[in-house]
């Protein structure tokens, strides 16, 4: 039996499942493109950047990496400068996720909507999912952790996804389901400690998984 998340006081779709996912190793393995936009800014900007090393935390806002490679009052300015290169370094590099594709037509073929929420700035969260061919019904960038929650509950979603323990938090603010992925940063022990509801290997195992989570939806409404 599913668990069913703690019920919100913010008013939602009635009958509508509305799931939100995270973008980065999540939805999409961003590790190529990331890295060789960071590669190129390390190039133009004179300073070195261990691309290596930053690709395996992606998950928190732009800014939380930068300041580990340039002084802080350089970071406003060397974040516009990144996400100004990062079209045309960091998104053909870029693939889908095993499963994501499928995850999100899972919600689809269930009547439901799929909702983006990312730390990622908009406009790029965007450009990655149309060249990937995922097709959300929303996206909402430049959100992480705790702040995730203003749009999850603002589209009404009831199960939230994501690779790092700062979508767990996200979830939980929201008063959503927090499903987690061990696909990130984060393994499996850390995100059950985060308080994630359930922890799947990887979004290959989400459909079957949201069909269990369906069915004891329907038995507790009907109870």
């Amino acid at each position: 039996m599913v668990h069913m998340p703690i019920a919100s006081t913010t008013p939602r779709t009635p009958h509508l499942l509305t799931v939100g996912f995270d973008l980065d190793m999540t939805l999409i393995d961003s590790r190529p493109g990331i890295h060789a936009c960071y590669r190129a800014l390390s190039e133009r900007t004179g300073t070195y950047i261990d691309c290596d090393l930053a690709v395996t935390r992606l998950g928190p806002p732009l800014a939380e990496e930068l300041i580990n490679w340039f002084p802080a009052d350089q970071v406003p300015a060397i974040a516009d400068l990144y996400r100004e290169m990062y079209p045309v370094h960091a998104i053909t590099g870029t693939l889908a996720m095993p499963g994501a594709r499928e995850a999100v037509a899972a919600v689809r073929a269930a009547g439901g909507r799929a909702v983006v929420v990312t730390a990622k700035w908009e406009p790029n969260a965007k450009l990655h999912l149309d060249h990937l061919g995922i097709d959300a019904d929303a996206v909402v960038g430049n959100l992480w952790a705790e702040q995730k929650a203003q749009a999850l509950r603002e589209h009404g979603a009831s199960v939230y996804v994501g690779d790092h323990t700062g979508d767990v938090r996200g979830a939980r603010t929201a008063d959503a389901y927090s499903v987690a992925v061990a696909t990130g940063p984060c393994d499996a022990a850390e995100l059950r400690a985060a308080g994630a509801d359930v922890v799947l290997a990887d979004l290959t195992e989400f459909p079957a998984w949201l069909s269990d989570y369906r069915g004891d939806y329907r038995e507790a409404v009907r109870a």
